[in-house]
C-alpha cells in the first residue's frame, strides 16, 4: 500500500489503531471469501456480525443507543480501507453512513431504542429505499404512497436498485403521503422485511459490485403502524433526505479516491514485474507521465475529501459542496481506472485482475447517490442564487 500521499493530521492516534484493525478485519474477514460472494452475488450475515463486533458498523451512534459515539473519521476509515482493496460486497457504507443517520438524527426514541443496538451489532442490516423505476434522480415523482388507515398506513408502491435488497431486515421507505408531486407530501418509513405485502424481486445483476445484493422491491398493501414514520409528522422526508444527502456524497467521494488509490496500487505492482519490448514497464516514459497525472488527481482528491471531512466534523459542510467533492472524485476515479487498465493492456480486461473489477465498478459511482448531471444542477442552482441569477433549470 502506498504510502499516504499527504500527512492527514484529522486522524489520532486512536484512529490510527482503528485503522489498523480494519486492515486486519478486511485481510481475514473479508478478502479470503470476496470471490464466492461475487458468484453468490451475497455475502454472508456471518460477515456483517463480525463487522459489528469489530465496531465497523454505525461507528457513530451513541453510546445509549449502543453504538461508540464515535466521530466521523471512525466510518471515514471503514469506507477507505474497504474501498482500497475493492471489497465492494458488504454493504456497511449502505447501513451505516446511507440509512442509519435517518434513524440516529430524526427517528423518535422508541425506533432508536429498538433498532441503532441491532445496527450496530449486524444483527439486523439496514437498506435505503428512494429509487423507483420511473423516479431515479427526480425524487418529487415517486409513486410509492403510504395511505393513513386509523392508527396505521398502508403502503402501495414498488423501489428499484436497492442496495442490500436481499438480505435486509429493514428499510427506510420513501413514500408519498399525498398524491401530488410537492416535496412536502414525501415521507419516510422504517418498514421491516417480514411485514405481510413485502416482497423482494430477484437478485439484479450488475457490471460491477457483484457481491453487493441489489433487488426491486414491493410494497402490496403493507401495513405498518404509524410509529413507524420517522420524524414528528408527514411531509418531513424530502427535508430529511436533502440533510442526509450531504454526507452520503462525502461518503461516495471519501470511497472514490480512496478506490482510486487501490488502482495505482496494482498498477505500481504491475508495472515493476512486467516487461515489454525487452524493457520493465516501469521504463516507458508514457507509463511514468501517466502515472504521475494519476497519482496527482489522487493528492488532489485526498486534500479535497479531508478538507470536506473537516467541514462536515464542525457542522459547515454544505449540500453544494458535497456534490461538488462528488462530482469531481467521481470523475476522478474514473479517469484512473481506465488510464492504469491501458497500461495492464489485454490482461487488464481479464476479470481476474482486480484493475478489471476496478474498472467495471468504478462506472457506477458518477450515478449512484446522484448522478454527474445531477450534481452539476445541484452546484449551478446554487452558484446562480448566490449571484442573484435567474435561470430555468431543466
Amino acid at each position: 500500500m502506498l504510502k499516504d500521499p499527504v500527512q492527514r493530521d484529522l486522524f489520532s492516534d486512536e484512529h490510527n489503531l482503528f485503522r489498523a484493525q480494519v486492515i486486519k478485519f478486511i485481510e481475514t474477514e473479508v478478502l479470503p471469501y470476496h470471490n464466492d460472494w461475487d458468484e453468490k452475488g451475497v455475502v454472508t450475515r456471518e460477515v456483517w456480525k463480525k463487522a459489528g463486533e469489530a465496531g465497523m458498523l454505525c461507528p457513530t451512534v451513541l453510546e445509549k443507543y449502543g453504538g461508540a459515539g464515535a466521530d466521523f473519521l471512525f466510518s471515514a476509515i471503514v469506507i477507505e480501507e474497504m474501498g482500497r482493496v475493492g471489497a465492494s460486497g458488504p454493504g456497511f457504507n449502505i447501513h451505516s453512513e446511507m440509512a442509519a443517520p435517518y434513524v440516529s438524527e430524526f427517528g423518535n426514541e422508541e425506533q432508536k431504542h429498538s433498532w441503532l443496538p441491532k445496527f450496530v451489532t449486524g444483527e439486523a442490516i439496514l437498506g435505503i429505499a428512494m429509487s423507483e423505476p420511473e423516479a431515479g434522480s427526480d425524487l418529487k415523482r415517486i409513486q410509492t404512497s403510504a395511505t393513513k388507515n386509523g392508527n396505521d398506513y398502508i403502503i402501495n408502491g414498488q423501489k428499484v436498485f436497492i442496495s442490500n435488497g436481499q438480505i435486509g431486515d429493514v428499510f427506510i421507505v420513501a413514500a408519498k403521503t399525498q398524491k401530488d408531486v410537492s416535496s412536502k407530501n414525501m415521507s419516510l418509513f422504517l418498514i421491516e422485511g417480514t411485514r405481510e405485502g413485502f416482497s423482494r424481486g430477484q437478485n439484479l445483476k450488475k457490471i460491477g459490485a457483484k457481491a453487493q445484493d441489489t433487488s426491486e422491491l414491493f410494497f402490496d398493501n403493507v401495513r405498518i403502524p404509524e410509529k413507524n414514520l420517522i420524524g414528528p409528522s408527514e411531509g418531513q422526508g424530502f427535508k430529511q433526505l436533502m440533510h442526509g444527502l450531504a454526507r452520503e456524497r462525502l461518503a461516495i467521494a471519501i470511497g472514490c479516491v480512496a478506490k482510486a488509490e487501490g488502482a495505482l496500487d496494482n498498477t505500481l505492482d504491475y508495472i515493476r514485474e512486467r516487461e515489454i519490448f525487452g524493457k520493465k514497464l516501469s521504463d516507458f516514459q508514457n507509463t511514468q507521465f501517466k502515472l504521475a497525472e494519476v497519482r496527482s488527481d489522487i493528492i488532489v482528491g485526498r486534500c479535497l475529501v479531508d478538507q470536506l471531512m473537516s467541514q462536515y466534523l464542525s457542522n459547515h459542510l454544505h449540500l453544494d459542496t458535497a456534490a461538488s467533492a462528488k462530482l469531481w472524485t467521481s470523475e476522478m476515479l474514473g479517469r484512473t481506472v481506465d488510464t492504469c487498465l491501458q497500461i495492464f493492456g489485454g490482461w487488464g480486461y481479464m476479470w481476474e485482475y482486480p484493475i478489471a473489477k476496478a474498472y467495471a465498478e468504478a462506472r457506477v459511482e458518477r450515478i449512484a447517490g446522484g448522478s454527474s448531471e445531477v450534481m452539476k444542477s445541484i452546484i449551478i442552482k446554487s452558484l446562480f442564487k448566490d449571484l442573484g441569477i435567474n435561470a430555468e433549470f431543466n
